[in-house]
């Protein structure tokens, strides 16, 4: 071992054990099974245990539906393991022109292109379209790929101009507007707004009415990321945007993801016009050297959407279960955050507090995520609690039992 290594190697055991220390290490639990309301965790002397799973982003059930499996095999048997290539390459397949097609007409937009992951998806969005003259605004609590890919654009287009605004605070908004408006080239630069339509670890929701129409008066792009959203927001579960009552092309670039409502598999898109999908295809470094979406995931995915289209009592009966939710977990006395959103979080505040609930609540049946910092701020820590169509009342019982027992 030479000096440098030794060098890593001590300093990784440090801020490993400091994590031990403050009791903030994270277990990796493990699925031995189908996703579901419910889910059998294989413990390490091999031993397995049946839980109530609230921690999962299958928030329309639909991760382990006979149809949606079905979908899957068949894709398997018709086109293969894998695709073996990039997209531009050899790696395009019938599948995919078929979920993209599907994904434009559900959110109501020219054309989209799905991606291995909503990461990379979004991680394509600022470096391929946007030019050193331009200015991009986010949401202080944007998820992290969202601002990676922020980042990365300054990097690759240098000066790109770069501003925050507090989270959902639409007069901060219009201020950095203004900023960016003195930022960007006249008549040449374009000024980014982007934003989770649902905030994941809030549970909350972007105000878009009122960031269109600030859109609108400065002349910006207005790019939604809504993972979060898709399956569960609106009447039809279109997304954020459906539960304002806006149309689709109200928003200029939507990414999200196939892995979490959409039959939770994996895999991420962007939506929006011919000339942003064309731009991305020829450029987007994420598809030119990354390869395809698996054929297995386009055939699911597609069929997740295709159930949903067809039986939009699913998002019914989810929000159903989050009112319920919120309203017994509230009555056992957690303070948990009001949100129209799938995404309960109860704060207890400090991270190994919010870990230690998170293990005794699995040794009483119930699995779920206790998050702290990095992935929230100091002194923000959570339970993270997601309610899924999934789920049955007997099961949220099964979670406020076990809450009140802690």
């Amino acid at each position: 071992m030479n000096t440098t290594t030794q060098t890593f190697t001590s300093r990784a055991r440090s801020i490993l054990d400091g994590l031990r220390e403050r009791g903030e290490f994270k277990f990796l639990q493990t699925v031995d099974g189908p996703m579901d309301a419910t889910v059998r965790l294989r413990s390490p002397d091999g031993t397995s245990r049946e839980a109530l799973c609230f921690c999962s982003n299958n928030y329309l059930g639909l991760a382990n539906h006979p149809e949606v499996i079905e979908a899957g095999v068949k894709g398997l048997r018709d086109y293969g393991g894998g695709t073996a290539s990039v997209r531009f390459i050899c790696g395009t397949f019938t599948p995919h022109h078929e979920i993209e097609e599907r994904i434009a007409r559900f959110l109501g937009v020219e054309a989209s292109y799905t991606f291995v992951s909503a990461w990379t998806a979004n991680e394509a969005v600022f470096p391929t379209l946007c030019e050193p003259q331009d200015a991009i605004i986010s949401d202080a609590l944007n998820h992290a790929c969202i601002i990676d890919s922020i980042r990365l654009a300054s990097v690759i287009k240098k000066g790109v101009s770069r501003f925050v605004y507090k989270n959902n605070d639409l007069a901060e908004l219009e201020a950095k507007l203004e900023e960016a408006k003195k930022a960007t080239a006249p008549g040449n630069g374009v000024i980014w707004v982007v934003t989770d339509g649902v905030f994941s670890m809030e549970g909350s929701i972007a105000d878009l009415p009122k960031m269109r129409t600030l859109c609108d008066r400065f002349g910006a792009m207005l790019v939604v990321d809504d993972s979060h959203g898709t399956g569960v927001m609106g009447r039809t579960g279109r997304g954020t945007h459906e539960h304002y009552d806006m149309p689709g092309k109200s928003v200029d670039i939507y990414t999200g993801t196939l892995g979490k409502a959409l039959g939770g598999a994996a895999g991420g898109y962007v939506a929006g016009s011919r000339e942003v999908i064309d731009l991305l295809i020829q450029r987007g470094r994420p598809t030119l050297f990354s390869n395809a979406l698996p054929v297995t995931v386009a055939c699911s995915a597609s069929k997740a959407i295709e159930i949903l289209d067809r039986e939009p009592q699913r998002v019914q009966k989810l929000r159903d279960n989050v009112a319920y939710a919120r309203k017994i977990i509230r009555a056992a006395g957690f303070d948990v955050l009001e949100s129209p959103t799938a995404i309960c979080p109860i704060i207890v505040h400090e991270t190994a507090k919010a870990i230690a609930m998170s293990k005794r609540l699995l040794d009483l049946g119930v699995y779920v995520i206790g998050f702290g910092y990095p992935v929230v701020p100091e002194g923000h820590a959570r339970l993270r609690v997601q309610i899924s169509a999934a789920h049955e009342p007997s099961h949220i019982d099964g979670l406020v039992a076990a809450l009140r027992r802690l």
